[in-house]
């Protein structure tokens, strides 16, 4: 009995990993708001990290340890934190500054898990308002494979993108 248990075990695990491996190496979430505002002072709450604090879905943790370097805005800028199990460890830097139109970074998550991810933020001049794109991508391992098989990360992490796409808009429209 015991025998048949393990061998089912494995032939379960074995079906997991290669299920998980024959999924897309890239993983691409994004989403996206209609802003009533010019694309500069959106710019400006994104480009520079010391403003994230006003609209960012990610301050889960009053507690967390914040530490900026580098530029005091744009290119080089960066921004590291740590705190409790909702917000991890972890650090980004903007990587591409051009003014009031793309902002790129690098995501680099340490804690729960290890990761670099690129994240960029787009804006587009619609009208009135500014069509804003928050963009995450990233090579996934087959650890991040397997856990998306069991967890919907488009939604997990889209819903933060949401929330901080929302916040961004009320903050700008003001």
């Amino acid at each position: 009995m015991l025998k048949i248990i393990v061998i089912t075990v494995v032939v379960l695990l074995a079906i997991i990993l290669i299920y998980a491996a024959s999924k897309p190496d890239n993983f691409h979430v994004e989403r996206s708001i209609s802003i009533k505002a010019p694309p500069e002072k959106i710019f400006a709450l994104i480009n520079d990290l010391h403003l994230w604090n006003e609209w960012t879905p990610y301050n889960k943790d009053p507690a967390m340890k914040k530490t900026y370097s580098g530029s005091p805005s744009g290119k080089g800028a960066a921004y590291a934190w740590e705190g409790n199990k909702d917000v991890g460890k972890g650090e980004i830097a903007i990587t591409e500054s051009i003014p009031s139109s793309r902002i790129v970074f690098d995501l680099h998550m340490i804690e729960p898990f290890e990761g670099r991810n690129v994240a960029t933020f787009t804006l587009n001049p619609a009208g009135d308002s500014t069509k804003v794109i928050w963009s995450l991508d990233d090579k996934q391992k087959l650890i991040v494979k397997v856990m998306g098989i069991f967890m919907n990360m488009d939604k997990m992490i889209g819903g933060d993108f949401e929330a901080g796409l929302t916040k961004l808009k009320m903050v700008a429209e003001r």
